[in-house]
């Protein structure tokens, strides 16, 4: 069990349905629903930045091919470093 800041009834239900889901095109229907365009957008830019950092690209380079701000790269970067391990979970198979 984690011991997240934001571990709730609420978000464990949300995880607990997350889990449920089988494969790709039921993701895509239930984050459709739950999401706005923009909420999986830059949750999915987000774990790009992830990604390119771990594969050495520097903050501006990344911040310019996928136009986000160097603000939200060095916050990923922080998160990679510093964070709960999250990136690390999802991209263990990409290093």
């Amino acid at each position: 069990m984690s011991d997240s800041k934001y571990k709730n009834p609420m978000t464990d239900a949300l995880f607990e349905a997350i889990l449920t889901l089988q494969d790709e095109d039921e993701c895509y229907k239930f984050f459709e629903d739950v999401c706005t365009i923009r909420e999986i957008r830059d949750i999915a830019l987000r774990l790009e930045v992830a990604r390119q950092l771990r594969r050495g690209v520097t903050v501006a380079a990344i911040a310019q091919q996928l136009g986000v701000s160097t603000t939200t790269v060095s916050r990923v970067n922080r998160c990679l470093h510093y964070g709960a391990g999250g990136y690390d979970l999802v991209l263990k198979d990409e290093q």
